[in-house]
């Protein structure tokens, strides 16, 4: 005789499981939510007294697991200082094959030992630590053009009567985009180099609001370092008020030079002709693209811009660990809730520094989801200066990319356009990450929709994109807008230039 199944017991057997393992989802997705949460609280509400934080969220600030999408920008700043400025006694900051504070470790590694160290690395061409890859990963002669920038806007002795200036304000023309402005900026560099002047730059409009804080209000140094040392800029600045100063040349200003120079002058040929030997990473309608009558232009604005932006100030860095926490947080706190921190809130995490974590570990960029691909979508009133082009034959260069990268599923999105952030939607198989901005519903100009954000919001959100998308993995844009090419020059100076471009358009000088 066959033995007796009791079903209703192994029913209740799997109902007992399926509620055990539901209720342990709940928990796991609370502590995630209350991870999250603090770390948003770190960011935005830094000078919550610990009581408070507590009260808040049962734990003590210190007992907060580290996140690793978050940098810790007041460090990072630190280092770049650090390497932006001449070592005491010598001609260059102390750009070695370290990085980060591993320098800076009492080891067995005498000063001489370290200071000989560093001539011999300087004799042969060290280059600048914000420069990533090597030089097959970036358009030629990178490497050196950044070091040489460098050394031009930096001189020694700031007020040695050999030292001349071109001091300017950022273009402000109403109606004018950040891009634009960046461009303007290239070519007043362009011009200091070829004049032998360092360039300073004075009142930028887009940093005029009280997210800039003290000095940094409407100049450059809130969101990037300075173009030149703080002596040269004093002593610039002095300058400005002597009217000797003016009539020997020592100083000059925008109005010394023509428009045209500024928009279309003169490439600096202080390398020769680097960009006759740039070789075709752009693909237009399934095709590279070998041939620009502007390659000289195309090499130099990456090249300006670079160095423009090579560190972002601890304010720029604070931008970017909002925008990340905000699309990346909750998968990061997940992460981290199922590795050794998994019993967190329960036992705090070990928040102690080792010396690895101090000094070897302390130039080890925040995690975002890889590979990621970011895509710029440029529509609106674009539609007056090049072929404007629907979201939909963008996503069909993104399957591109996937189909000889399958692993690729995350896309970063950036548009002023509501319509695309909707029509992200009907592509379940990708996962779109966005910056919580309002943006443009129909058709109104750029200037319009700028001043409906506000001075702070319209500037902070393009940054942020713009190192996003020179940061992101693979690139899909539109090469007809100025900010597209600009981001495709910081991605080809940021050891991403065999990563390739796909554009939906052709610029206007194709």
């Amino acid at each position: 005789m066959a033995p007796v199944i009791d079903c209703n017991f192994k029913l209740k057997d799997v109902n007992r499981w399926v509620d055990s393992q539901r209720s342990q989802q709940d928990k796991d997705d609370d502590r995630s939510s209350l991870l999250y949460s603090a770390w948003g609280s770190l960011l935005t509400e830094s000078d919550m007294v610990e009581s408070e934080f507590i009260q808040r969220f049962g734990v003590s600030k210190s007992g907060i697991p580290n996140g690793p999408h978050l940098e810790n920008c007041k460090l990072s700043t630190q280092v770049n200082e650090r390497l932006d400025k001449h070592a005491k006694n010598e001609s260059f900051p102390p750009w070695t094959s370290w990085m980060g504070f591993l320098d800076m470790h009492l080891s067995s590694v005498t000063k001489e030992q370290l200071m000989y160290f560093r001539h011999q690395a300087i004799s042969e061409s060290a280059y600048p630590p914000w420069i990533s890859g090597s030089d097959e990963e970036n358009y030629p002669l990178t490497r050196k053009v950044q070091r040489d920038i460098w050394i031009h806007q930096h001189p020694l002795n700031c007020r040695d009567p050999g030292v001349k200036f071109l001091v300017v304000d950022w273009e402000r023309i109403p109606g004018m985009g950040i891009g634009a402005q960046f461009a303007g900026m290239c070519g007043l560099l362009a011009i200091a180099i070829n004049d032998k002047r360092v360039l300073v730059t004075n009142y930028y409009n887009r940093a005029d609001h009280d997210g800039c804080k003290g000095s940094s209000r409407s100049s450059w140094s809130c969101y990037f370092f300075p173009e030149t040392s703080k002596e040269c800029r004093d002593h610039a600045f002095e300058l400005m008020g002597s009217k000797e100063a003016w009539e020997k040349g020592i100083i000059t200003g925008k109005d010394n030079y023509s428009s045209k120079a500024i928009w279309t002058g003169q490439i600096p040929r202080v390398w020769g002709d680097p960009w006759n030997y740039l070789l075709p990473t752009t693909e237009i309608n399934g095709s590279l693209v070998a041939s620009h009558r502007k390659m000289d232009r195309r090499w130099w604005r990456a090249q300006a811009l670079r160095y423009l932006m090579r560190f972002p100030t601890e304010y720029t860095c604070g931008l970017l660990n909002v925008a990340r926490h905000a699309a990346f947080g909750k998968e990061a706190a997940k992460m981290v809730l199922t590795g050794p921190d998994m019993e967190w809130p329960k036992k705090n995490a070990n928040t102690l520094m080792s010396d690895i974590e101090k000094f070897v570990w302390s130039n080890h960029k925040p995690w975002i989801p890889r590979p990621l691909l970011s895509m710029h979508v440029r529509m609106g009133d674009k539609a007056c200066e090049m072929k404007v082009v629907e979201f939909e034959e963008y996503m069909q260069l993104a399957n591109r990319i996937r189909m000889r990268f399958p692993n690729i599923n995350s896309i970063w999105l950036s548009t002023e356009m509501q319509e695309v952030i909707d029509k992200s939607k009907y592509y379940p198989n990708w996962k779109f990450y966005y910056t919580n901005v309002t943006r443009q519903v129909g058709n109104v100009t750029m200037a319009i929709y700028e001043a409906s954000l506000g001075r702070e919001t319209s500037t902070n959100y393009p940054l942020v994109n713009f190192m996003m998308a020179s940061n992101a993995d693979f690139f899909v844009g539109a090469l007809g807008s100025t900010w597209c090419f600009l981001i495709d020059g910081m991605r080809n100076t940021g050891g991403k230039v065999m990563a390739g471009y796909l554009s939906v358009n052709k610029d206007r000088f194709w």
